[in-house]
Parts: structure tokens; sequence; C-alpha cells
């Protein structure tokens, strides 16, 4: 089991560190042509959702490769979490349907699963 979490908070790690990084790199025309939902908001929040994203990455993997502040871990999880919670939510709000939420949605679950398990039966 302390594989599958190691594997699911490393995927978990790479898809936020990219989708953070695409965030604070790509222009806002370049992020709207990609992701319609950019334009109901101001760069600065764009911004700084990648940011948390990036920090969320990051808490899912050094303090477990590190032992320094363990407890950070199911943190940074519980944090994306919410983080895609609300993602689900502007896209439900958007109308853009649930294709476009599921993601959202599938992170968010496997965000959880690994607060969870960190938290409860699996601590590092």
């Amino acid at each position: 089991m302390n594989l599958l979490l190691w594997i699911l908070a490393f995927a978990l790690a790479a898809v936020f560190l990219g989708a953070g990084v695409a965030k604070l790199v790509d222009t806002r025309d370049r992020q709207i042509g990609r992701t319609p939902y950019v334009e109901d908001f101001p760069q600065i929040v764009i911004r700084g959702i990648g940011v948390l994203e990036i920090l969320g990455a990051l808490g899912l993997i050094i303090p477990a490769l590190t032992g320094i502040a363990t407890v950070l871990v199911p943190l940074a999880a519980a944090g994306l979490a919410i983080t895609m919670v609300f993602a689900a939510l502007v896209h439900i709000r958007r109308g853009d349907g649930p294709r476009a939420a599921l993601p959202s949605i599938v992170l968010a679950l496997c965000s959880v699963f690994v607060a969870w398990s960190r938290f409860g039966p699996y601590p590092l």
C-alpha cells in the first residue's frame, strides 16, 4: 500500500507541478485558449493558483523524501484536494458540463486518498 501511495503522490506532484508552472509562464491569451475559465479571473489570481499548485506538489514529495516535517505531506494533499473541489465548482458554475469538471474531481479524490492514508493508516 505504501508503494501505491508513493506512486500516486509522484503522479499528483507531476500533474500539479506541470499545471502550476504553465499558469506562471504561459501568456494570458495562451491560457485562455487552453483553459477558457481563465478569462473569468484576474491574471494575479491565476498566477496565485499556479504558485499554490507548485507548493502543493513540492509538499507532497519533499517532506516525505527528507523525513523532515512529514505532516506536511497529508496537509499538502488536503490543500490540493480543496483546490480541485473549487476548480470543479468553477467548471460547474460556468456551465462547462461534467466532462470539464471530471479531471478536477478525479484529482480531488486522489488527493483525499493520499491525505487520508498519510494521516491515518499509512503515516510516513
